[in-house]
């Protein structure tokens, strides 16, 4: 039966519900909560559990196993293991987020581990302290506002690093549309553009985020290799197969495991992961048994994928698997005003790495950055900050500690006219005529301009109107 309580809920007040058949148990450890101020929903059987958790988000949830093993018994005719574990199942895949926390006698410690197993955050036996269940419940609440905080630190560094142009403003909503679901992500974009990172920071922000996040290029292993390390093998299955080893989807499991450069795959391989992907089961090279994993599975290519199913490279039925979400990049090119931001953020990560502090980029130094095309995108844009600090001498980075690369890019600004005071050219005169040149050459068309400046439409309609210059 459901709590004598009415409860209005506010969006800043926890609510728990406790689950058990036993009234008295239930009027405890309400109790000994009561002072944290959380409000509270009962249920003394499983069809009121089933009822509220579908009615309502809970930030903690108690579930006497009891009650799950009334639910197996009034639900199926009788106990089992696979019974036991359907009441927790519901509650995870009705309410992901809460902190489930299993009750149980000491019978049934067995049952409790396969609970964890399954999702749930914690497991008490009934016979300890109330006090004992309402510091979990406070636990539980402290990280869940600690995974709040996690979260909204994570979306403010993507939107400081990466915001700027709509595109990546696109990028950023969708991952945190997609990140807290357990949906399979698909990420394009040119090499270097980052999807290794975005897919990281998906796994960051989903409720997986305390499991394994596993990572693994299908273009740097031959198609047997590639096999075997996804699924595993036994021993003896293949020349130098000397023990039994588990695979990467089941290192992964719980968590989020990374295929990166999936077009490469080969098609047989292509159609085992299409098994796990469609049952949630692997099977070991040269085994003949199967074994269930719970992975959430993120994919990446620079390939077209649609052309590449066309010509029979790829298997239609595996693309659409992994084309639930798809999250296109941008190159940094196309990027805008992230790229200063971006270099800051490499230059900070390049100093921790060598244990230098270099702390400035002198003007002509980050104007050659800003105009350089970055055919190896963000990848190479790191590389080029490592370089540069390494390079420099004292606090700063100057044009000769840049890339050869980069360096060249410095005869086409050098020719832009010199300050009549100095014979050299201001920032703002270099600014100023690299758009002009930019509006020459495409004939007046600003957006185009833009992506080939590197800048928003925006930033380039409020340069042109600083330096004077005119649409046409």
């Amino acid at each position: 039966m459901p709590s004598n309580r009415n409860i209005s809920r506010t969006s800043d007040t926890p609510l728990v519900l406790v689950g058990t058949p036993d009234v008295a148990y239930a009027r405890l450890l309400i109790g000994h909560m009561e002072v944290d101020g959380f409000d509270f929903e009962r249920c003394h059987d499983p069809k009121c559990v089933l009822r509220q958790v579908a009615r309502r988000p809970f930030d903690v949830i108690l579930l006497d196993l009891d009650l799950d093993e009334m639910h197996g018994d009034s639900g199926h005719g009788g106990h089992s293991d696979h019974q036991q574990v359907d009441l927790v199942s519901f509650i995870r895949q009705q309410n992901p987020s809460a902190r489930l926390i299993l009750l149980f006698d000491p019978p049934r410690m067995e049952r409790a581990i396969e609970g964890i197993r399954r999702g749930a955050y914690f497991y008490l036996p009934k016979s300890c302290q109330a006090s004992d269940v309402a510091l979990t419940v406070a636990k539980a609440m402290r990280s869940i506002h600690h995974e709040a905080q996690l979260s909204g630190f994570e979306q403010s560094l993507m939107q400081e690093l990466l915001g700027g142009s709509p595109a990546m403003q696109r990028v950023i909503e969708l991952i945190g549309k997609v990140s807290p679901t357990d949906s399979t992500v698909l990420l394009l974009g040119e090499s270097g553009t980052g999807k290794d990172l975005l897919a990281n920071t998906i796994h960051r922000l989903s409720n997986r985020r305390e499991r394994p996040f596993v990572a693994v290029n299908c273009a740097a292993l031959p198609e047997t290799l590639l096999e075997s390390e996804l699924f595993g093998h036994v021993q003896g299955a293949f020349t130098g197969a000397h023990a039994d080893k588990p695979g990467l989807f089941e290192e992964a499991d719980e968590g989020t495991i990374f295929l990166d450069e999936i077009g490469d795959m080969a098609l047989v391989t292509q159609a085992k992961l299409l098994r796990v992907l469609q049952n949630g089961e692997v099977r070991r090279v040269g085994d003949t048994r199967t074994q269930r994993v719970n992975v959430r599975v993120i994919a990446a290519t620079n390939q077209n994928l649609e052309e590449a199913v066309r010509d029979k490279r790829f298997r239609e039925d595996l693309y659409f698997r992994l084309n639930v979400v798809t999250i296109r990049i941008p190159p940094l090119r196309d990027r805008g005003d992230s790229l200063p931001r971006l270099v800051q953020y490499f230059l900070t990560r390049a100093n921790q790495a060598f244990g230098r502090s270099v702390q400035q980029i002198d003007d002509p130094a980050m104007s050659l950055l800003i105009a350089y095309p970055y055919p190896g995108n963000v990848r190479e844009l790191e590389s080029i900050m490592k370089h540069a600090v390494i390079m420099a001498e004292g606090d700063r980075i100057r044009v000769r500690d840049l890339p050869e690369p980069v360096q060249q890019t410095r005869p086409a600004l050098l020719a832009l006219p010199a300050s009549p005071d100095t014979g050299i050219p201001s920032i703002e005169e270099m600014e100023a005529d690299l758009i002009r040149r930019a509006l020459d050459t495409l004939d007046g068309n600003q957006t185009e301009a833009a992506l080939k400046l590197g800048i928003s439409r925006s930033t380039l309609w409020r340069k042109m109107k600083q330096y004077g210059i005119s649409a046409g």
